[in-house]
């Protein structure tokens, strides 16, 4: 009797070994391979946004407040009188001015903004040689892709995305010596984001005299818009 207990116990712990080997092996995951492939192109930018200020001191800040208002005032009816031009203020701040000891506040500084949008760039242009005539002093000057030149070209590049993660995913297989694949999970990513600068034609409307009001010419230049197609493919191997 005593000898079937042993049989018995080993029999039960084979039997527990074949039922987990199932489990065990949904957990492995054989022939997977990550692929990227990446395509992009250049867009043209096609918004213009240029920041304007105005910037005074005044031993009486009330005063200074006023005056600052006076100037944002003026400025923003001329550009209300212009069509499609976006039209933002921009951050405000005054500061006080303290003496060589810097203990005494002997004035106070104020700065403003003024922020004008449009793809209309040779009407923004020209109101801002208008502004830059008057009391409004040049911050900078930068183009960007609109959001709706932005979608179209992604929807575009995310065709050729898929197409070129197809044809890296069926080389790795060729090369695995596979005779297909399983998509296992696929990302689209898309990037590309021009960067600000200030073009020469703005140093020379800082430098410009007054009553000169010039209407430079612009040229926005383009920005690459990339769109990435991350997976992971499951290759059969005979």
């Amino acid at each position: 009797m005593f000898s079937l207990r042993p049989t018995a116990a080993l029999f039960t712990l084979g039997a527990l070994a074949l039922a987990s080997t199932p489990a065990l092996a949904d957990d492995v995951h054989y022939n997977q391979v990550s692929v990227r492939a990446e395509v992009s192109q250049e867009v043209q930018r096609d918004l213009m946004t240029v920041t304007l200020y105005t910037e005074s001191q005044n031993t009486d800040p009330a005063k200074l407040a006023s005056g600052v208002t006076e100037t944002l005032n003026k400025a923003l009816g001329e550009a209300r009188q212009v069509k499609d031009i976006n039209i933002r203020q921009g951050s405000r701040n005054s500061y006080p001015i303290y003496d060589d000891k810097g203990q005494k506040i002997t004035g106070w500084r104020e700065h403003a903004e003024l922020r004008l949008e449009s793809a209309d760039f040779a009407a923004l242009s020209k109101l801002t040689g208008d502004l830059l005539g008057g009391d409004m002093k040049m911050g900078g000057m930068d183009f960007s892709i609109s959001n709706p030149a932005r979608k179209t070209s992604e929807d575009a590049l995310l065709k050729d995305a898929v197409t070129a993660f197809r044809a890296r995913a069926k080389l790795v297989t060729d090369a695995l010596g596979g005779t297909g694949y399983k998509l296992v999970n696929l990302n689209l990513n898309t990037s590309g984001f021009p960067q600000p600068y200030l073009r020469a034609p703005v140093m020379m409307m800082k430098a410009a005299r007054a009553d000169a009001a010039p209407t430079p010419d612009v040229e926005a230049g383009t920005s690459q818009v990339s769109v990435a197609a991350d997976g992971v493919i499951e290759v059969a191997i005979p």
